[in-house]
Protein backbone atom coordinates (compact mmCIF):
# COMPACT_ATOMS: atom_id res chain seq x y z
CA UNK A 1 0.00 0.00 0.00
CA UNK A 2 1.34 3.41 -0.96
CA UNK A 3 2.22 5.64 1.94
CA UNK A 4 0.84 9.16 2.04
CA UNK A 5 3.57 11.70 1.59
CA UNK A 6 3.72 14.23 4.41
CA UNK A 7 3.40 17.84 3.22
CA UNK A 8 5.30 20.40 5.23
CA UNK A 9 3.37 23.64 5.63
CA UNK A 10 5.46 26.68 4.89
CA UNK A 11 4.79 29.53 7.31
CA UNK A 12 5.87 32.97 6.18
CA UNK A 13 7.40 34.84 9.12
CA UNK A 14 5.84 38.13 10.18
CA UNK A 15 7.99 41.07 9.18
CA UNK A 16 7.74 43.78 11.85
CA UNK A 17 8.62 46.31 9.15
CA UNK A 18 5.49 45.37 7.21
CA UNK A 19 3.58 48.26 5.66
CA UNK A 20 0.32 48.39 3.77
CA UNK A 21 2.30 48.65 0.51
CA UNK A 22 4.10 45.34 1.07
CA UNK A 23 0.92 43.83 2.48
CA UNK A 24 -0.92 44.87 -0.66
CA UNK A 25 1.41 42.66 -2.72
CA UNK A 26 1.41 39.73 -0.27
CA UNK A 27 -2.40 39.57 -0.04
CA UNK A 28 -3.21 40.25 -3.69
CA UNK A 29 -4.72 36.77 -4.16
CA UNK A 30 -7.01 36.89 -1.11
CA UNK A 31 -10.66 36.04 -1.75
CA UNK A 32 -12.63 39.26 -2.44
CA UNK A 33 -15.36 38.50 0.14
CA UNK A 34 -12.77 37.67 2.79
CA UNK A 35 -10.84 40.80 1.89
CA UNK A 36 -13.91 43.01 2.32
CA UNK A 37 -14.46 41.50 5.77
CA UNK A 38 -10.81 42.11 6.67
CA UNK A 39 -11.07 45.72 5.56
CA UNK A 40 -14.27 46.21 7.56
CA UNK A 41 -12.61 44.72 10.64
CA UNK A 42 -9.48 46.84 10.20
CA UNK A 43 -11.56 49.99 9.82
CA UNK A 44 -13.49 49.14 13.00
CA UNK A 45 -10.19 48.65 14.83
CA UNK A 46 -9.14 52.11 13.62
CA UNK A 47 -12.40 53.65 14.84
CA UNK A 48 -12.06 51.94 18.21
CA UNK A 49 -8.46 53.11 18.57
CA UNK A 50 -9.53 56.65 17.67
CA UNK A 51 -12.13 56.62 20.45
CA UNK A 52 -9.53 55.30 22.90
CA UNK A 53 -7.15 58.06 21.76
CA UNK A 54 -9.81 60.66 22.55
CA UNK A 55 -10.03 59.31 26.11
CA UNK A 56 -6.27 59.58 26.52
CA UNK A 57 -6.38 63.06 24.96
CA UNK A 58 -8.96 64.06 27.55
CA UNK A 59 -6.48 63.11 30.25
CA UNK A 60 -3.99 65.32 28.45
CA UNK A 61 -0.56 65.67 29.98
CA UNK A 62 -1.77 64.75 33.47
CA UNK A 63 -0.27 61.23 33.52
CA UNK A 64 3.10 62.64 32.44
CA UNK A 65 2.84 65.49 34.95
CA UNK A 66 2.06 63.02 37.73
CA UNK A 67 5.04 60.86 36.69
CA UNK A 68 7.33 63.91 36.55
CA UNK A 69 6.22 65.00 40.02
CA UNK A 70 6.77 61.51 41.42
CA UNK A 71 10.26 61.42 39.89
CA UNK A 72 11.05 64.90 41.24
CA UNK A 73 9.82 63.95 44.71
CA UNK A 74 11.95 60.80 44.66
CA UNK A 75 14.94 62.92 43.60
CA UNK A 76 14.39 65.42 46.41
CA UNK A 77 14.03 62.64 48.97
CA UNK A 78 17.28 61.10 47.74
CA UNK A 79 19.02 64.49 47.90
CA UNK A 80 17.86 65.03 51.49
CA UNK A 81 18.95 61.53 52.54
CA UNK A 82 22.36 61.88 50.86
CA UNK A 83 22.96 65.34 52.36
CA UNK A 84 22.08 64.08 55.82
CA UNK A 85 24.55 61.23 55.34
CA UNK A 86 27.21 63.77 54.28
CA UNK A 87 26.54 65.81 57.45
CA UNK A 88 27.03 62.69 59.57
CA UNK A 89 30.35 62.02 57.86
CA UNK A 90 31.48 65.62 58.48
CA UNK A 91 30.40 65.42 62.14
CA UNK A 92 32.32 62.17 62.43
CA UNK A 93 35.39 63.89 60.96
CA UNK A 94 35.00 66.77 63.46
CA UNK A 95 34.84 64.29 66.31
CA UNK A 96 38.18 62.94 65.09
CA UNK A 97 39.65 66.45 64.95
CA UNK A 98 38.45 67.15 68.50
CA UNK A 99 40.09 63.93 69.64
CA UNK A 100 43.35 65.10 68.03
CA UNK A 101 43.07 68.40 69.96
CA UNK A 102 42.55 66.61 73.27
CA UNK A 103 45.48 64.30 72.57
CA UNK A 104 47.67 67.30 71.70
CA UNK A 105 46.71 69.08 74.92
CA UNK A 106 47.59 65.95 76.89
CA UNK A 107 50.95 65.65 75.15
CA UNK A 108 51.76 69.36 75.58
CA UNK A 109 51.13 69.08 79.33
CA UNK A 110 53.34 66.00 79.45
CA UNK A 111 56.16 67.70 77.47
CA UNK A 112 55.92 70.82 79.65
CA UNK A 113 56.51 68.71 82.70
CA UNK A 114 59.46 66.98 81.04
CA UNK A 115 60.96 70.29 79.90
CA UNK A 116 61.23 71.47 83.49
CA UNK A 117 63.52 68.54 84.25
CA UNK A 118 65.82 68.56 81.23
CA UNK A 119 69.57 68.19 81.76
CA UNK A 120 70.83 69.99 78.66
CA UNK A 121 69.92 72.38 75.88
CA UNK A 122 69.59 69.61 73.29
CA UNK A 123 66.86 67.86 75.29
CA UNK A 124 65.16 71.21 75.91
CA UNK A 125 65.08 72.07 72.21
CA UNK A 126 63.83 68.60 71.27
CA UNK A 127 60.93 68.80 73.74
CA UNK A 128 60.16 72.39 72.65
CA UNK A 129 59.87 71.22 69.04
CA UNK A 130 57.45 68.47 70.09
CA UNK A 131 55.32 71.03 71.92
CA UNK A 132 55.41 73.33 68.88
CA UNK A 133 54.37 70.44 66.64
CA UNK A 134 51.42 69.58 68.89
CA UNK A 135 50.34 73.22 68.93
CA UNK A 136 50.38 73.21 65.12
CA UNK A 137 48.30 70.01 65.19
CA UNK A 138 45.75 71.77 67.37
CA UNK A 139 45.64 74.78 65.07
CA UNK A 140 45.13 72.56 61.99
CA UNK A 141 42.40 70.55 63.73
CA UNK A 142 40.62 73.73 64.91
CA UNK A 143 40.78 75.14 61.38
CA UNK A 144 39.25 71.93 59.98
CA UNK A 145 36.51 72.02 62.62
CA UNK A 146 35.59 75.63 61.71
CA UNK A 147 35.56 74.81 57.99
CA UNK A 148 33.45 71.72 58.55
CA UNK A 149 30.97 73.59 60.73
CA UNK A 150 30.51 76.09 57.90
CA UNK A 151 30.03 73.19 55.48
CA UNK A 152 27.45 71.64 57.80
CA UNK A 153 25.49 74.90 57.87
CA UNK A 154 25.53 75.00 54.05
CA UNK A 155 24.26 71.45 53.84
CA UNK A 156 21.57 72.14 56.42
CA UNK A 157 20.42 75.05 54.23
CA UNK A 158 20.32 72.66 51.24
CA UNK A 159 18.16 70.25 53.25
CA UNK A 160 15.85 73.05 54.38
CA UNK A 161 15.35 74.22 50.78
CA UNK A 162 14.87 70.66 49.53
CA UNK A 163 12.28 70.00 52.25
CA UNK A 164 10.39 73.16 51.27
CA UNK A 165 10.49 72.10 47.61
CA UNK A 166 9.41 68.60 48.59
CA UNK A 167 6.38 69.91 50.50
CA UNK A 168 5.31 71.97 47.46
CA UNK A 169 5.78 69.06 45.05
CA UNK A 170 3.87 66.67 47.31
CA UNK A 171 0.98 69.14 47.50
CA UNK A 172 1.05 69.51 43.70
CA UNK A 173 1.09 65.74 43.31
CA UNK A 174 -1.98 65.31 45.51
CA UNK A 175 -3.90 67.83 43.38
CA UNK A 176 -2.75 66.34 40.07
CA UNK A 177 -3.63 62.82 41.20
CA UNK A 178 -7.09 63.94 42.30
CA UNK A 179 -7.65 65.58 38.93
CA UNK A 180 -6.38 62.52 37.05
CA UNK A 181 -8.35 60.08 39.21
CA UNK A 182 -11.54 62.05 38.52
CA UNK A 183 -11.01 61.88 34.77
CA UNK A 184 -10.01 58.21 34.87
CA UNK A 185 -13.07 57.37 36.96
CA UNK A 186 -15.34 59.16 34.48
CA UNK A 187 -13.86 57.33 31.48
CA UNK A 188 -12.90 53.97 33.04
CA UNK A 189 -16.01 52.05 31.97
CA UNK A 190 -15.91 53.39 28.43
CA UNK A 191 -12.19 52.65 28.15
CA UNK A 192 -12.65 49.10 29.45
CA UNK A 193 -15.48 48.44 26.98
CA UNK A 194 -13.44 49.83 24.08
CA UNK A 195 -10.38 47.77 24.99
CA UNK A 196 -12.50 44.61 25.09
CA UNK A 197 -14.07 45.52 21.76
CA UNK A 198 -10.63 46.10 20.27
CA UNK A 199 -9.33 42.77 21.56
CA UNK A 200 -12.28 40.96 19.96
CA UNK A 201 -11.67 42.72 16.64
CA UNK A 202 -7.92 42.07 16.72
CA UNK A 203 -8.60 38.34 17.12
CA UNK A 204 -10.51 38.43 13.81
CA UNK A 205 -7.69 39.83 11.71
CA UNK A 206 -4.44 38.49 10.25
CA UNK A 207 -1.37 39.18 12.33
CA UNK A 208 0.43 40.44 9.23
CA UNK A 209 -2.27 43.03 8.62
CA UNK A 210 -2.23 44.07 12.28
CA UNK A 211 1.56 44.55 12.22
CA UNK A 212 1.26 46.80 9.15
CA UNK A 213 -1.62 48.73 10.75
CA UNK A 214 0.35 49.29 13.96
CA UNK A 215 3.43 50.47 12.08
CA UNK A 216 1.57 52.95 9.88
CA UNK A 217 -0.51 54.20 12.80
CA UNK A 218 2.57 54.83 14.95
CA UNK A 219 4.10 56.97 12.18
CA UNK A 220 0.95 58.98 11.40
CA UNK A 221 0.70 62.33 13.20
CA UNK A 222 -3.06 61.87 13.68
CA UNK A 223 -2.78 58.12 14.44
CA UNK A 224 -4.97 57.29 11.42
CA UNK A 225 -3.78 54.25 9.46
CA UNK A 226 -7.11 53.39 7.81
CA UNK A 227 -9.16 56.21 6.30
CA UNK A 228 -12.21 56.60 4.07
CA UNK A 229 -12.34 58.49 0.81
CA UNK A 230 -13.67 62.00 1.44
CA UNK A 231 -14.62 64.23 -1.52
CA UNK A 232 -12.55 62.08 -3.86
CA UNK A 233 -9.48 62.51 -1.66
CA UNK A 234 -7.55 60.53 0.95
CA UNK A 235 -9.07 61.09 4.39
CA UNK A 236 -5.57 61.15 5.88
CA UNK A 237 -3.46 63.44 3.71
CA UNK A 238 -6.30 64.90 1.57
CA UNK A 239 -4.53 64.29 -1.75
CA UNK A 240 -6.80 63.59 -4.71
CA UNK A 241 -7.40 59.96 -5.72
CA UNK A 242 -7.66 59.02 -9.44
CA UNK A 243 -11.13 57.83 -10.61
CA UNK A 244 -10.01 54.24 -11.32
CA UNK A 245 -8.54 53.86 -7.85
CA UNK A 246 -11.75 55.24 -6.34
CA UNK A 247 -13.66 52.48 -8.14
CA UNK A 248 -11.27 49.86 -6.78
CA UNK A 249 -11.69 51.28 -3.28
CA UNK A 250 -15.48 51.21 -3.57
CA UNK A 251 -15.39 47.51 -4.59
CA UNK A 252 -13.37 46.60 -1.45
CA UNK A 253 -11.86 43.55 -3.19
CA UNK A 254 -8.24 44.37 -2.46
CA UNK A 255 -6.02 46.56 -0.34
CA UNK A 256 -5.65 50.04 -1.83
CA UNK A 257 -2.93 52.23 -0.36
CA UNK A 258 -2.63 55.99 -0.68
CA UNK A 259 0.41 56.62 -2.85
CA UNK A 260 1.16 59.82 -0.91
CA UNK A 261 0.89 58.86 2.79
CA UNK A 262 0.84 55.04 2.78
CA UNK A 263 -2.50 54.77 4.61
CA UNK A 264 -5.01 52.12 3.59
CA UNK A 265 -8.05 53.54 1.84
CA UNK A 266 -11.59 52.20 2.30
CA UNK A 267 -14.97 53.15 0.90
CA UNK A 268 -16.86 56.02 2.51
CA UNK A 269 -19.73 53.53 2.79
CA UNK A 270 -17.79 51.86 5.62
CA UNK A 271 -18.37 54.95 7.75
CA UNK A 272 -22.16 54.94 7.36
CA UNK A 273 -22.31 51.15 7.87
CA UNK A 274 -20.24 51.49 11.04
CA UNK A 275 -22.62 54.15 12.41
CA UNK A 276 -25.59 51.86 11.74
CA UNK A 277 -23.92 49.13 13.78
Amino acid sequence: MATKKKVNKIVTPIDQRETFVSLQKNMADTDSIAMEQKLHTLYRIQQTDTRIDKIYLLRGELPLEVQDLEDEIAGLQTRIANTRAEIKEIEKANAGHKHVIEESKHLIAKYDAQRDNVKNNREYESISKEIEYQELEQMAANKKIVENEGLIEEKKAIIEQAQADLAHREADLVEKKKELDTIVEETAKEEEALLKEREALVNQIDERMLVAYTKVRSNAHNKLAVVTVQRDACGGCFNKIPPQRRLDIAESKKIIVCEYCGRILVSSAFDSESKEN
